[in-house]
């Protein structure tokens, strides 16, 4: 069993590899993903904190460096070489955790509740218990850490450890965008949830056509 003390990532990499498992999710037919595939993913603008504008080079290193700590294996393509995550079996990680570990990955430290409204897309859990349950046997394996609750929160928020140890103090009391992420409504995430879907019809309608440009060349 592979615990997180052992296997620690850079930013661009658990930001890479959280794309790959949302990607999984909520894209599956574009998944595996390409290089550029990746690349977008992770300089997304929505559902992303913090933002991140990576170069192509750094994503490419990121894939690689996944790879070689068995998170991620490229796959053949007719056209391009691709990429999936190896994340569930390597971390020996259930789908529930996995979705929680993500999430954790692209938008940062998030409350319970954030994690709940967020996670349809990559794992329906069955209750609060559930979700949970899931976040302590992350934290029972270093993957996760719950944070202290900060003066006027009503929840704590939990964060991951993948890019090893963290402040939990500092973190704690680090509201940053709270207003606008700590008190995030359900609307605001199914808004969030709406604009991914457009960008994923554009993404799927650029590939059919770009296909298609190939074929009667």
């Amino acid at each position: 069993m592979t615990d997180a003390p052992t296997l620690l990532l850079d930013a661009a990499e658990a930001r890479v590899l959280g794309c790959l498992v949302e990607k999984e999710a909520t894209t599956p037919e574009q998944y595996p993903l390409t290089e550029n595939a990746a690349l977008q993913a992770a300089n997304q603008k929505t559902s992303r904190e913090p933002l991140m504008t990576l170069e192509a080079g750094e994503v490419a290193r990121a894939l690689r460096g996944l790879e070689a700590k068995g998170l991620a294996r490229r796959v053949d393509g007719a056209r391009a070489l691709r990429f999936e995550h190896t994340a569930a079996r390597t971390l020996e990680l259930t789908r529930g955790q996995l979705a929680a570990l993500a999430l954790l990955m692209l938008r940062g430290p998030q409350t319970a509740a954030e994690l709940q409204s967020r996670s349809e897309r990559l794992h329906r859990y069955a209750d609060a218990d559930d979700l949970a349950h899931a976040l302590e046997r992350l934290a029972a394996r270093g993957f996760a850490v719950a944070l202290p609750r900060a003066p006027g929160q009503r929840e704590g928020r939990w964060a991951h450890l993948l890019c090893g140890p963290i402040d939990v103090s500092a973190m704690a009391l680090d509201t940053g965008h709270a207003p606008a992420r700590g008190t995030a409504t359900r609307d605001d995430d199914a808004l969030l949830a709406r604009l991914e879907a457009l960008e994923a019809r554009l993404a799927a309608v650029e590939a059919r056509l770009a296909a298609g440009e190939r074929a009667e060349d």
